[in-house]
């Protein structure tokens, strides 16, 4: 016992100076630094979503910006996440003599900071836009947070998969931005599964993201909308394939030309 908490106690330093330093990497020292993770997507979904009022478009009686803002928000940390992973091994290599520092960390460290900023966006912008009543207060919490980290499992468990591959093949680092917005029309970003007709119901039901969206959704705005989702699809899905993505990074590992 005592040894396994001086590895994690090891291991917990490691994760904290990679993210410092990918941080430094990234945004510099400068003007507002990690905070700049925070500005696509509230620019984005903000600007979309007024873009929509202004049209006059409404989606089933809903707040425009608030489901526009609830979608756009885990798609960003689903694409930035993927995004962050491809070449994740190669372009860290050289950090590979410290022995301390193992494989997965390079993943763990970038996904960790698309999600904290992905987490502190939603929540400065829900807190700004219910100021202004632009934002319903969350029927219930708790299914925000189920919702979002298993829409976290997924991401992170489809992560693992995608940057081994990523070294052993380029065709798939060019391929990887385009199916990011390929996948769009299924992960349920801007439509709920109610408005959908059963067969196309019945096809997305099988989607991990667009169960982990029904639950973020129906947590923000209750009884307004009809959810339909079961957890357990992307729990198992995710659970499936988080082993073949570390037996993929142990793979790697042993064919990775550390310069």
């Amino acid at each position: 016992m005592p040894s396994l908490q001086a590895g994690w106690r090891i291991q917990t330093r490691v994760i904290r100076a990679l993210m410092t330093r990918e941080l430094i990497t990234r945004f510099g020292r400068e003007n507002i630094g990690f905070l700049w993770m925070m500005v696509e997507p509230l620019l984005f979904a903000l600007l979309v979503g007024i873009m929509w009022t202004i049209l006059g478009n409404s989606e089933h009686g809903l707040n425009v910006i608030a489901f526009v803002i609830t979608g756009y928000l885990p798609l960003t940390l689903f694409r930035h996440a993927v995004g962050r992973s491809v070449k994740a091994f190669s372009v860290n290599g050289s950090l590979m003599y410290h022995r301390q520092i193992k494989m997965l960390d390079f993943i763990v460290v970038r996904f960790l900071i698309e999600m904290i900023g992905g987490m502190m966006a939603y929540v400065f912008i829900a807190v700004v836009l219910i100021a202004l009543d632009l934002f319903p207060v969350p029927a219930n919490i708790l299914y925000v947070i189920l919702g979002w980290l298993l829409y976290c499992l997924f991401t992170f468990s489809l992560c693992l998969i995608l940057a081994p591959l990523s070294e052993v093949s380029e065709v798939l680092e060019k391929f990887i931005p385009v199916t990011t917005y390929i996948m769009i029309p299924f992960s349920g970003t801007f439509n709920m599964m109610s408005w959908l007709s059963p067969q196309l119901r019945d096809i997305l039901y099988w989607s991990p993201p667009v169960n982990a969206m029904e639950m973020m959704r129906y947590g923000i705005f209750g009884d307004q909308v009809t959810p339909y989702y079961d957890p357990m699809v992307p729990i198992v899905v995710s659970l499936a394939l988080l082993p073949i993505g570390l037996a993929m990074c142990r793979r790697i590992r042993k064919t990775l030309v550390v310069e």
